[in-house]
């Protein structure tokens, strides 16, 4: 499958593109209390961004935000940013019954509003390419937070392509 390809290569790239060897500056509180995920204001930016590329919508898509959701949690609570905290991502894919032609996963940490997040995800070649993905039509998007941790704010974003055709 395509999808199990690109996931496994992308991950290491990922990581590289996430500054995970990087000490993280203090956060104050308030700014960590401020920051909040917008998933309408994610999916905007995002189909903008698609649009400018001539490439289709995606939607908002509950099972790929759960998905999203636990590597968030799982990166604040480890206080790390990786992509393989949970598993590899192919492996989280199908643990969650998630099927699909071509996905991929975004991860960073320390951006305090979701136009942070996104605009760092742009920046990063790895990650630009998972945002312009060209057959996906759906993506979840995902937020935690550790008040004790340099970072403080840690994100995750999956996108995927339909499942492929059962016959």
């Amino acid at each position: 499958m395509l999808w199990t390809r690109r996931a496994a290569l992308l991950a290491p790239l990922g990581l590289a593109a996430c500054a995970t060897e990087v000490e993280a500056p203090p956060v104050s509180g308030a700014r960590l209390a401020a920051a909040r995920l917008d998933p309408a204001e994610a999916a905007s930016w995002l189909n903008r961004y698609r649009a400018a590329s001539g490439l289709a919508a995606v939607r908002l898509d509950a099972q790929l935000t759960a998905l999203a959701q636990a590597q968030a949690d799982a990166m604040a609570a480890a206080d790390k940013i990786s992509h393989d905290l949970n598993g590899r991502f192919a492996a989280r894919l199908a643990a969650a019954g998630l099927r699909a032609a071509e996905a991929g996963e975004n991860v960073c940490a320390g951006y305090f509003s979701t136009a942070e997040a996104m605009a760092a995800w742009r920046r990063s070649p790895e990650h630009d390419a998972n945002l312009r993905l060209r057959t996906a039509t759906r993506f979840g998007v995902a937020l935690a937070k550790n008040a004790r941790s340099g970072w403080g704010a840690f994100w995750a974003m999956a996108i995927a392509s339909p499942p492929p055709d059962a016959s």
